[in-house]
């Protein structure tokens, strides 16, 4: 996206994802007239939305909407789990298909069927004889490249995860932690269902001895590490490999200043996972009806079609519209890896403890 996260949107440094901001201020109150009804959503550090949208949803609501930003969405999950008896806010947004199990087997959410549930893509449905989460979005987890750096030495940049680990490209990719990102643990789960359970250790073994570096979080990777980026060219990096989403090029042209012709950013097209981002009802939330209310709203039209560029990732509805930018600077993998949850829950940690000792130590 989440991804994403979202996903990208600060990646052009403008510091856009203090839009989320818009409609939250306020107290909470009750339903008497004494002050305002807040929801509160709380979501990782990514979550961007349009000021007109908000509005929208606090007018048809009659909610006020509150947004709790908690970094990235692996420590957002971590811990929603570990305040989930007198949870921050009424609705978690940003948990994704690699962290899923880790919150349904820890009861974080109540049940609810989303209105217009029955619009949304049949593969990204989950879970729906107890509907305790809501796609929202989705997008795919890919290694980007600096074009210019590449061609300015008259180097191929890579395409696939064999290529990563070959001497060309030594020294040259950053990665998230697998232990504390979203995007980091996408990587991860990409490489392990390309070279299967027996094959993933010794493919990051390659990946070490080739130089890789790993870095806290997406915004430390993308914004600090990666050449390619506004962010980056600002503050010197020299990594022009990075772990990032395949709408990471789109956001680096539309924010900007002046808009290039193309995109100086690409993707290795066979580096790609694909991560969809879901929205839940905490199980202790303290105004579920608002939770609700809000819940039917992500996956509305008005909501959708605002999303891709805002946080540079797909929509889930059937009817949503893919922006023109997505399309020319940004488009899908064709064939991305994937992982059933179930796979995902039983390896997932025994993976990370795994990647840990190999890739940290």
């Amino acid at each position: 996206m989440g991804i994403t996260k979202k996903v990208t949107v600060a990646a052009v440094g403008l510091g856009l994802v203090t839009l989320s901001a818009c409609g939250s201020s306020g107290d909470a109150g009750g339903g008497d007239g004494s002050g305002a009804r807040t929801v509160t959503l709380v979501s990782h550090n990514s979550w961007a939305v349009s000021e007109d949208v908000v509005a929208a949803f606090e007018k048809q609501s009659g909610y006020r909407l509150k947004v709790l930003e908690d970094g990235d969405a692996g420590q957002a999950v971590n811990k929603a789990v570990l305040t989930k008896d007198n949870p921050q806010g009424d609705v978690l947004f940003g948990v994704d298909n690699t962290l899923l199990s880790r919150a349904l087997d820890n009861g974080l959410f109540q049940p609810y069927e989303a209105e217009g549930s029955d619009r949304i893509l049949p593969e990204y449905r989950v879970d729906e004889d107890k509907h305790r989460v809501t796609p929202v979005d989705s997008g795919d987890i890919c290694v980007n490249y600096d074009k210019a750096w590449f061609a300015e030495r008259d180097l191929t940049p890579p395409k696939t995860f064999d290529d990563l680990v070959e001497p060309a490209y030594k020294n040259l990719l950053v990665v998230e932690n697998a232990s504390t990102s979203s995007p980091g643990l996408g990587f991860l789960l990409g490489t392990a269902a390309k070279y299967g359970d027996d094959g993933w250790q010794d493919y990051w073994k390659k990946l070490k001895a080739n130089g890789v570096k790993v870095a806290g979080g997406w915004e430390q990777a993308y914004n600090e590490e990666f050449s390619g980026s506004a962010g980056g060219r600002k503050a010197g990096a020299d990594r022009p490999l990075v772990v990032s989403y395949a709408s990471s090029p789109p956001a680096e042209v539309i924010y900007a200043d002046p808009k290039p012709d193309t995109a100086p950013t690409g993707v290795a097209e066979d580096t790609c996972f694909r991560q969809v981002e879901y929205a839940g009802l905490l199980a202790n939330a303290k105004n579920p009806e608002g939770g609700k209310a809000l819940l039917d709203f992500l996956i509305s039209r008005t909501f959708q079609d605002d999303m891709p560029l805002n946080m540079f990732v797909h929509p889930v509805r059937e009817d949503a519209e893919v922006p023109e930018e997505f399309v020319k600077f940004g488009p899908r993998a064709e064939n991305p890896q994937t992982m059933e949850p179930a796979k995902i829950a039983e390896n997932r940690d025994q993976w990370v403890k795994s990647w840990t000792s190999l890739v940290l130590k």
